[in-house]
């Protein structure tokens, strides 16, 4: 997982050919201020879901695994923390991957977390299982999904 802020972007943009445009979008809209739901940039390859949620306890928040898509939290509003861990590293697929909705679901507890504020963005690939959305009170991220192909 990358974590960093917006202001340092350009350093994560060559890491992916989408980055770049993610990014650019994000810098350059009023996100916090448009309405919720999906943004459309290249269809089903590249979307933003902007979403606005209560934050979660710790204990509460499962990992989640993606096999089709990146995931780019990018924190608007409020304060997130988001759990780690690597995907060799699960012992407990509680929820089997679904290809509709790209996810599987483990019990597993992070190895690490990190807590973002406003600006500030991590980047999950499908080996990084993570457990966002841990906090308190409201939250207003961004959701950026990047289609890849990488099977789990």
């Amino acid at each position: 997982m990358i974590v960093s802020n917006l202001k340092n972007s350009s350093r994560i943009e060559v890491l992916h050919p989408q980055f770049k445009k993610i990014f650019d979008y994000v810098k350059s809209n009023d996100l916090l201020n448009a309405p919720l739901g999906r943004i459309e940039i290249d269809g089903d390859n590249l979307f933003i879901n902007n979403v606005e949620l209560t934050g979660v306890a710790k204990g509460d928040q499962m990992l989640e695994m993606h096999q089709e898509y990146i995931d780019i939290h990018i924190l608007l509003q409020g304060r997130e923390t988001i759990g780690w861990k690597a995907l060799e590293d699960i012992d407990v697929i509680s929820t089997p991957y679904a290809k509709d909705g790209d996810c599987a679901f483990s019990t597993d507890k992070p190895t690490s977390y990190v807590t973002m504020t406003v600006g500030e963005f991590t980047i999950a690939y499908p080996e990084d299982t993570h457990a966002p959305a841990i906090g308190r009170g409201k939250i207003r991220k961004l959701i950026a999904k990047i289609r890849v192909n990488y099977p789990l």
